[in-house]
């Protein structure tokens, strides 16, 4: 079963209500991107009215993982993933919709195939970059992926 955008929507609502009830939601989901959206609202918003950094930071999380987790899954493997480490920089106010854009397909893949190949765990870093509706980077954030082919 090929993954796709709406299947992962389908999959945050019963597995991560937290982010399906803030908003976040998948757009595109191919060999090279992973593209998620989360739009400011009143659920999600911290006291400066505008989005909290940690709905941000699901949002960016899932299009690194999502993009993980379709290669995993084209592999035919059974790997295991972790978030390890992460870092964040915020620039702008998030209001509006906001879209985190993870372009990290083919680092993902090398990688994967490197764990395969060696049956040794891997580390890896994924970055996703927030834009606002005008274009403006709002956040960037990196997320230190680390995986293991089960054995």
């Amino acid at each position: 079963m090929k993954l796709t955008p709406s299947k992962l929507n389908s999959f945050t609502a019963i597995k991560l209500p937290s982010a399906f009830l803030c908003g976040v939601r998948t757009k595109v989901l191919n060999n090279a991107q992973c593209i998620t959206t989360v739009k400011h609202k009143w659920i999600n918003q911290n006291p400066f009215k505008s989005m909290f950094w940690a709905v941000q930071g699901m949002a960016a999380e899932f299009s690194t993982g999502a993009l993980m987790i379709a290669k995993i899954q084209e592999s035919g493997k059974k790997v295991s993933m972790l978030v390890t480490s992460n870092n964040a920089t915020f620039t702008k106010k998030a209001t509006g919709r906001i879209t985190f854009t993870c372009a990290d397909g083919l680092k993902a893949s090398e990688t994967l195939e490197k764990a395969i190949s060696t049956g040794e765990g891997q580390t890896f870093w994924m970055q996703s970059v927030g834009v606002n509706q005008d274009g403006v980077i709002v956040s960037t954030f990196n997320f230190e992926w680390s995986i293991k082919v089960k054995s």
